[in-house]
């Protein structure tokens, strides 16, 4: 649409779109919307930069560089005069204090680290961790098997970096049998990691059990007969041993297979069975491998391979499960059982009181290997691999 109609038809009033040329004195403005335009200032025009300092310069009196004041240490001079003057009274209370101060060094180290040394004036601390009588037992024992420590063979093909004595390696093996505490435990304990822990365990297992094991333990019949107690006499005066089974409880493995074949029925729980046996007068003379729980106790005695040791004129006496008369070449001292009987006859009454009389040195022999705290926890199969060396041990040790 033209422009002329839009200003007619509207009443537009007519405005004059050319620019006007800018008067004098207007700054910029533009005369019909009264515009300016202000022309920006520079940066280094909008700021003023800050005056430099200048360089101090020295005064008549002073000098350019002045000289670092270090402190002189007063000494002898041995090149003018070898005779020293000392504060006699300041030496002696210095001599004092320096051993003073390593009393205090060296009972901090006792207190503070985990040792055989820091408990060997205690009987009790010796009786709890290592299961020794006493410190003087525990170093005959050390220096019976301290030269065989030598050709100890390493569980790991690395350089050994432990940080432990041979004698404190056999102390921290012994608390682990004797308290049970867990690998992690000891780790913070000795100040090793729990890895090493783990290595030494079962280093010494392997070496004290080919060890103890390479001495024979089982008596000839004239050295049974020779230390008989006086209660086997008459009808057991032909005991060689005393045996019985022990189990000791594990954690359940989690193949079905493998959980029925350590279940037992006895314990209700998944457990390693051995058989352990004594002398007539206390002394361990035998003790087989572990086996599984649900295995019975004739199994278990004809696994061990105790019967290679037999001969005719020796007795063994056991309790009522071990049916062992076809695989004993001796006579089997055994309570009597009641079978169809309605009751026992007189004599059954009394072979049976004497017998589990007798017996009950055994059961003393098993709870002193089982006073190792060890044995009272469910052994983990993590260390099911070495379970047998460690329970042997234990059991050659109660001698």
């Amino acid at each position: 649409m033209d422009r002329g109609v839009l200003e007619t038809y509207f009443r537009i009033p007519k405005i004059n779109w050319k620019r006007q040329p800018k008067p004098a004195g207007t700054n910029g403005r533009l005369t019909w919307n009264n515009y300016t335009k202000v022309s920006r200032a520079g940066v280094w025009e909008r700021r003023s930069r800050p005056p430099s300092p200048e360089p101090d310069l020295p005064g008549p009196d002073e000098d350019i560089e002045q000289p670092v004041m270090v402190p002189v240490v007063v000494d002898h001079d041995y090149g003018a005069s070898r005779t020293v003057c000392v504060d006699r009274e300041r030496y002696e209370d210095a001599l004092r204090e320096i051993e003073a101060l390593r009393e205090k060094l060296q009972t901090f180290h006792l207190h503070h680290s985990f040792g055989l040394k820091r408990f060997a004036s205690s009987p009790e601390d010796i009786r709890f961790y290592t299961r020794f009588p006493s410190y003087e037992h525990l170093m005959v024992f050390w220096n019976l098997i301290e030269a065989a420590t030598a050709k100890t063979v390493r569980v790991t093909r690395a350089k050994k970096t432990y940080k432990l004595l041979p004698i404190d390696e056999l102390f921290l093996f012994l608390t682990n049998l004797s308290t049970g505490c867990t690998q992690r435990e000891l780790g913070h304990r000795f100040n090793i990691h729990r890895a090493t822990v783990s290595r030494i365990i079962v280093t010494w297992a392997n070496f004290l059990y080919s060890l103890l094991g390479s001495v024979c333990v089982w008596m000839s019949p004239a050295a049974v007969k020779a230390s008989l107690p006086h209660d086997f006499d008459g009808s057991y005066s032909d005991t060689q041993v005393v045996l019985d089974c022990t189990e000791l409880r594990c954690q359940t493995p989690s193949s079905l297979l493998l959980q029925s074949e350590v279940f037992s029925n006895y314990k209700s729980h998944c457990t390693f069975k051995a058989m352990v046996c004594m002398s007539p007068h206390g002394a361990l003379t035998f003790v087989s491998a572990l086996f599984e729980g649900s295995m019975s106790d004739r199994e278990v005695f004809r696994q061990s391979g105790i019967t290679s040791l037999l001969t005719p004129d020796m007795a063994i006496m056991v309790d009522k499960g071990f049916l062992v008369d076809d695989l004993v070449p001796g006579h089997v001292h055994r309570p009597a059982f009641l079978s169809k009987r309605a009751q026992m006859s007189e004599v059954d009454v009394l072979k049976t009181q004497s017998i589990a009389r007798l017996r009950m040195h055994i059961e003393r022999l098993i709870r002193r290997v089982k006073e190792n705290k060890l044995f009272d926890t469910t052994i983990p199969l993590s260390i099911a691999g070495s379970i047998n060396q460690i329970f042997t041990v234990a059991c050659l040790l109660s001698n």
